[in-house]
């Protein structure tokens, strides 16, 4: 049997107490159960009207009594969100209060919603495809106002109609190949360089898409952030000062912190995974060891460094060569205690980090940790131009690759002097990935990592 056959119930509102609950149902019997466990305290005909609420109770049938007063709203379909029957009752956000009512629907015949299950009965029926259904998902879970705003936009087909224009110049070149290739001899006006022309508009459009992942990314998932520096710098001092919450331990005698710590961190619209971590340093204690070793492996892979220097002492040796570190990673300079006497040889630091901006603090006072978030955001979070679609997920910017990859090899094939069969073959397979892409091909593993994501009542 068909699992999607089934009618499906589940809570849709968050765990926990308030004024009000939804309990959600969906499949062909969703009205029918319903009515089993709603009573209409207004409706003398029994006839529900679709995008009608009505006022009753939910009702313990077997016991006949009233568990709690709600409103019943039925969507008939295919005008609901998931493309089936739909039924909504609103009760009083009692935790269990809910989880009765969904038993009762249970007991009635419904079956418990999976993770996503009504979106992906939505992308199932074609109200949506799988960019909108990725966009629901990141509406729910997004961080910042920013990201709300974008995943809005794709859930009404922003980014779909973005990649169909993209779609549409692959189509036209596949056809002007085919054209070539099925009439040889004929005058078609067809050339090689019109072809290619239309390829590079292709490869162009998409190339610009995935370009916006890193930006996407610093949304979405966050970008990793290290702070860097010997011991007793004040690494964990300006840790607090950024989270603005005293969350790792302070102590004036080095080595405090031995393990790491990681907390987010929201800059403007992005959102950084900030790590603390032992000095990088020589240490004795095999315990301080371990805490070098790690912090040096976060370090090489994170997207950005701060570099933290004690500026009310002369910079050694240990401090330049520090900087010269994790030479592939962007990085600021950050020189810490500014409210004491200067003793540091700024430029000569600087010097060491050529191409690093840098910023003068006060982690313990607070003194221009406002100016450093914003050079965070400035140095580490790309630019972003308004109302532009931004790519939020990893899946969508490796098939982006995937497709600017296969253009590409098309394209290198006309310019050797291959034919056009050769070139065609990797234009199909473009289309095929646009496929992938937008949910038309649909890999059934994937859909399934992407719908897991999701909370049950969605």
């Amino acid at each position: 049997m068909n699992p999607l056959d089934d009618t499906i119930i589940a809570i849709s509102t968050p765990p926990g107490w308030g004024g009000l609950g939804i309990i959600r149902l969906s499949g062909k019997e969703a009205l029918p159960i319903a009515r089993k466990i709603f009573r209409p305290g207004n409706i003398k005909s029994g006839v529900i009207r679709p995008r009608t609420a009505i006022y009753g109770e939910i009702i313990d049938s077997e016991k006949g009594e009233p568990l709690d007063e709600a409103f019943l709203t039925f969507w008939a379909a295919p005008k609901s969100y998931t493309g089936e029957d739909v039924v909504e009752l609103s009760c009083h956000g009692s935790p269990v209060v809910l989880e009765e009512t969904v038993r009762l629907g249970v007991r009635a015949g419904a079956r418990l919603a999976g993770p996503g299950e009504f979106t992906l009965r939505a992308y199932m029926n074609g109200r949506l495809d799988i960019l909108q259904a990725e966009a629901v998902n990141d509406l729910i879970t997004a961080a910042t106002l920013s990201q709300a705003r974008i995943s809005a936009r794709q859930l009404r087909g922003g980014l779909s109609r973005r990649v169909d224009d993209f779609r549409r110049k692959i189509v036209a070149a596949a056809s002007l190949l085919e054209a070539a290739i099925e009439f040889p001899e004929e005058e078609t006006g067809l050339t090689g360089g019109g072809i290619q022309d239309g390829l590079l508009a292709a490869i162009a459009a998409v190339d610009a898409l995935a370009s916006t992942y890193e930006l996407g990314r610093a949304m979405s998932e966050g970008i990793s952030l290290a702070i860097v520096g010997r011991a007793n710098v004040g690494k964990s001092t300006l840790f607090n000062a950024l989270l603005d919450r005293d969350r790792a331990i302070i102590s004036p005698h080095p080595g405090t912190t031995r393990d790491y710590l990681r907390e987010k961190l929201l800059v403007g619209d992005a959102v950084f995974q900030l790590t603390d971590m032992a000095g990088l340093e020589t240490a004795a204690h095999p315990v301080e060891k371990e805490g070098i070793r790690r912090g040096e492996a976060i370090a090489s892979s994170a997207d950005g460094i701060l570099f933290i220097l004690d500026a009310s002492r002369p910079e050694t040796p240990a401090d330049l060569r520090l900087l010269k570190r994790f030479r592939g990673r962007k990085a600021i300079v950050v020189f810490n205690k500014s409210d004491l006497t200067r003793r540091i040889d700024r430029p000569a630091c600087a010097n060491a980090r050529p191409a690093a901006p840098w910023v003068e603090v006060s982690a313990l006072k607070g003194t221009h940790v406002d100016r450093l978030k914003a050079l965070i955001g400035t140095t580490f979070v790309p630019d972003r131009r308004a109302g532009e679609e931004v790519v939020l997920h990893q899946r969508q910017e490796l098939l982006l690759s995937e497709i600017s990859e296969a253009l590409g090899a098309g394209l290198e094939l006309l310019r050797e002097g291959h034919s056009e069969e050769l070139c065609a073959e990797e234009v199909r397979r473009a289309l095929r990935l646009v496929g992938q892409l937008t949910g038309e091909v649909r890999a059934d593993e994937v859909i399934q990592g992407i719908f897991s994501r999701f909370c049950v009542g969605k």
